[in-house]
């Protein structure tokens, strides 16, 4: 039996293109998120889902909460779910960190770097590979969705794929998209890529 994972990125912030958010407190969606949101809704209504998780941060919440009208599913927040810990660079601009020199370090090499007292790619595939087990395990033969953000879902497209870290800048991961993984006995089958619903 296989588990049906939709893993869908968060949608739009009014920050999304200009800072690095990470696990900073406050940041909701935008009017442009929640349309995109609802628009996600009403596509995620075509496939027979039975649970509905999300990264704890408020953006996925409130993502989630969107999809939740539509599919008639209450969220569940789940701790692996959650974003990279950036450390030091949570909150940042992205114009900021160019001259960071740990910074085109982490972008260069993924396998070789990790954030300034915060997670390296590793540590967040092997949390991302620890949802998909045990939905796997708890949801045989169904469908899930899990709300999160572009890195953790990242990992593990780069997982299903056989690719390591450092293959990260060939998956693009817009906001409110939608990815779907087949998960089989410990093995991973990349379904969907980057699915966008118009609003």
């Amino acid at each position: 039996m296989a588990t049906l994972v939709h893993l869908v990125r968060h949608a739009s912030h009014a920050v999304v293109d200009s800072t690095l958010v990470a696990r900073a407190p406050g940041v909701s969606l935008s009017e442009t998120g929640r349309a995109e949101a609802a628009a996600l809704a009403a596509r995620l209504a075509r496939e027979e889902v039975e649970a509905l998780f999300s990264s704890p941060r408020q953006r996925c919440g409130e993502t989630a909460a969107i999809l939740a009208e539509r599919i008639a599913l209450q969220p569940a927040a789940d701790p692996l779910l959650d974003e990279l810990d950036a450390g030091g660079w949570t909150g940042r601009r992205f114009a900021d960190l160019a001259d960071d020199r740990d910074w085109t370090r982490w972008n260069a090499s993924r396998a070789m770097a990790a954030a300034p007292d915060g997670e390296d790619a590793f540590a967040l595939q092997a949390r991302g590979m620890a949802f998909l087990r045990r939905v796997a395990r708890d949801w045989p033969d169904a469908g899930v969705v899990a709300v999160s953000h572009a890195e953790p879902i990242r990992m593990l497209v780069l997982a299903a794929l056989g690719l390591g870290p450092d293959a990260w800048p060939r998956i693009a991961l817009d906001p409110a998209s939608l990815t779907t993984l087949r998960v089989q006995d410990d093995r991973l089958t990349l379904m969907r890529l980057n699915e966008r619903a118009a609003p």
